[in-house]
């Protein structure tokens, strides 16, 4: 009777344990979740900061400027539930106006126009790679939280489920080409 017990005791904390390092996990991952959610937020809002003050500093043509300056306006002043299409809006404008090298030209030979479009450039690369952190939290955090004892025992508590970051952040490519050129002169 009393090797049973101790049997039973045994199991018991080891389920417990079990269930500790699962919740610690599970926690570990909702705050790189919330880490990587922030750096996105910031890249995002950097991109479209950047694209906004390009549009309102004047060395594009004014259809290029209005185009740009809406989407960016759109993107910054977007909800959380239309955030996605706002920021595939800016994407596609920022792909419209410098679908040639012959804008991004007459951006460089603005004064201070390299630097601006250094800083653009260096905000559309980083948004895919803030997106791609944020969907492999994503990723992990469900994995886990699909688990049988995660859901029995509501381990994840009221956390919401994470949902990925689906957008279109395809760099304008000659942005690229621009990087490329200035790489290449120096």
């Amino acid at each position: 009777m009393s090797t049973s017990l101790i049997w039973i005791a045994v199991a018991l904390v080891v389920i417990a344990v079990y269930l500790s390092w699962t919740a610690g996990r599970l926690d570990r991952l909702h705050s790189r979740l919330d880490a990587a959610r922030a750096a996105l937020d910031a890249q995002l809002l950097r991109r479209a900061s950047v694209a906004q003050e390009l549009a309102t500093a004047g060395v594009l043509d004014p259809a290029a400027s209005i185009v740009l300056y809406q989407a960016a306006h759109a993107a910054r002043q977007s909800e959380e539930e239309h955030r996605e299409v706002a920021e595939s809006e800016l994407s596609q404008a920022l792909r419209a106006v410098f679908q040639d090298s012959a804008q991004a030209a007459a951006v460089r030979e603005a004064p201070g126009g390299e630097d601006a479009l250094g800083e653009l450039t260096e905000a559309v690369r980083r948004v895919p790679m803030a997106r791609r952190f944020h969907n492999d939290a994503v990723r992990a955090a469900r994995a886990l939280r699909r688990h049988r004892m995660v859901r029995w025992f509501r381990l994840a508590g009221h956390a919401p489920f994470p949902l990925a970051f689906e957008m279109d952040d395809e760099p304008p490519a000659a942005l690229g080409r621009v990087r490329g050129t200035e790489e290449a002169e120096r």
